[in-house]
């Protein structure tokens, strides 16, 4: 009896355990925040909707559990005492792991750090990689700007070179990225948000390259079908 007992206890933990990682669990802490709502926020068919929300009353720390279908873009939003919204959101990669974001009050998105998603770690390493894109082509119209408008065409033209070449660098690179990380589901979102209107032939190429989890996924099934459609408008063009 006593054999049979241990086995239904160590049973019970195991399904315990299993529940608990097909959640997300997110918590986390704005510092400053005193009194308002805290939002946690998705895309639903090209709409932003509220999934959940708590109100912050003197405690900043705060707690969301989420089932999550498929690991997507999720946003932490912020709603203060007055009904005011801070114009920034912290738009991270959900998925169902114990995940934390700590933050600020004043810098609520550009302060904010995001742990125990391997999604978002990924997504966050992508946009460094972009950031330093950004910089380049702002050095780009700052030369621009300084030419004024009287100058030689062939001036104008050769900064516009510069600036084709940059874009082209960027999205050989955001492929890349998506190729070496085929196996997140961060890979097929890279390109239906970032190199949609890029050859074809590259979609097509890190498509094939995904792995078949991530082929199934909420993305995947997302970039499969803009493929298609894709060929099928180049088709009547």
């Amino acid at each position: 009896m006593r054999y049979f007992l241990s086995i239904a206890l160590v049973f019970l933990s195991l399904i315990g355990c299993s529940t608990d990682t097909q959640m997300m669990n997110l918590t986390g802490n704005v510092k400053g925040l005193k009194k308002g709502i805290l939002l946690l926020q998705k895309f639903e068919d090209t709409v932003l909707i509220t999934v959940d929300s708590i109100i912050v009353d003197g405690n900043s720390d705060f707690s969301f559990s989420e089932k999550i279908e498929s690991p997507e873009i999720y946003y932490l939003y912020v709603r203060l005492k007055d009904g005011t919204l801070r114009d920034d959101r912290i738009a991270f990669f959900a998925e169902n792991a114990d995940l934390n974001i700590k933050t600020n009050l004043k810098n609520f998105g550009s302060a904010a750090v995001v742990t125990g998603s391997e999604n978002d770690k990924a997504f966050k390493e992508y946009l460094k990689l972009k950031n330093r894109y950004v910089i380049k082509n702002l050095g780009l119209i700052e030369d621009r700007l300084k030419l004024g408008n009287e100058v030689a065409d062939s001036s104008i033209m050769k900064i516009e070179q510069k600036q084709r070449a940059l874009l082209a660098s960027k999205y050989l690179a955001t492929i890349n990225f998506a190729l070496n990380h085929k196996d997140h589901e961060v890979a097929p979102y890279l390109i239906l948000s970032e190199v949609y209107d890029s050859n074809i032939k590259y979609l097509d190429t890190v498509y094939n390259a995904l792995t078949p989890k991530i082929k199934d996924s909420k993305y995947g099934k997302e970039l499969e079908s803009f493929i298609v459609n894709r060929k099928e408008t180049d088709t009547l063009l």
